[in-house]
């Protein structure tokens, strides 16, 4: 079962129930710091079964994709991961979180993902330092509501070598560029994601935690 950070077990709570994936990753504790400061229940699990039942779920992530892939397979969160995901319910995944959406990553060779979204994940350009790292402009290409008073332009924090390259252009809702434009959230339907860590990113970073639980709540 996961780890409660208010002492009340999350089935019984009044609030938006908000499993955040535990597969071996690190920055957990800052993600449900800051899902509770949006006014969240977050519970940190590793257990399919609270994905099952949740109400909304965050993946969060740093590392990479085949050690990623592995974990979650060995947890046995993969398939409830997709099963979730594809029913329409509310998930956020986050830097590695996006990245695992796509069908393969090419990080460390060719790896198949989750393929929730058409596409690969890429590495930034040779000749750039890398990783990405420090706050970078963000720019709405489309409306969305996980974007809501997020202005255009906004500063949020980055740390990654590697971004995705959708099949789907519709599917991006802001970018971000480092040497090539990239996608920094993708968007489709109650699947949101960003490649950089909202919650290492302030107050714009919050908003849209609280976007994402407005969602979750309709």
């Amino acid at each position: 079962m996961g780890r409660f950070f208010s002492g009340v077990p999350w089935l019984t709570m009044g609030h938006v129930k908000v499993v955040i994936v535990d597969y071996g990753a690190g920055n957990l504790r800052s993600v449900a710091r800051a899902v509770e400061r949006a006014g969240g229940r977050p519970v940190v699990s590793s257990d399919p079964r609270d994905v099952e039942r949740a109400e909304a779920v965050v993946m969060p992530g740093v590392g990479a994709a085949a050690n990623t892939m592995r974990s979650l397979e060995a947890l046995g969160l993969a398939e409830p991961l997709r099963q979730y995901i594809l029913e329409g319910r509310p998930f956020l995944g986050v830097c590695m979180g996006q990245q695992v959406l796509f069908e393969f990553s090419e990080e460390g060779g060719l790896h198949r993902c989750l393929g929730i979204l058409r596409g690969r994940v890429v590495r930034l350009p040779q000749g750039l330092k890398v990783p990405h790292m420090g706050w970078s402009p963000v720019r709405v290409v489309r409306l969305h509501p996980f974007l809501d008073g997020v202005r255009d332009g906004e500063y949020f924090y980055f740390v990654h070598s590697y971004y995705p390259r959708p099949e789907e252009p519709d599917v991006v809702a802001a970018v971000a560029h480092y040497g090539v434009e990239f996608p920094a959230v993708v968007a489709k339907g109650n699947l949101v994601a960003t490649q950089f860590h909202p919650e290492k990113s302030g107050e714009a970073g919050l908003r849209l935690y609280r976007n994402f639980l407005r969602l979750a709540r309709q």
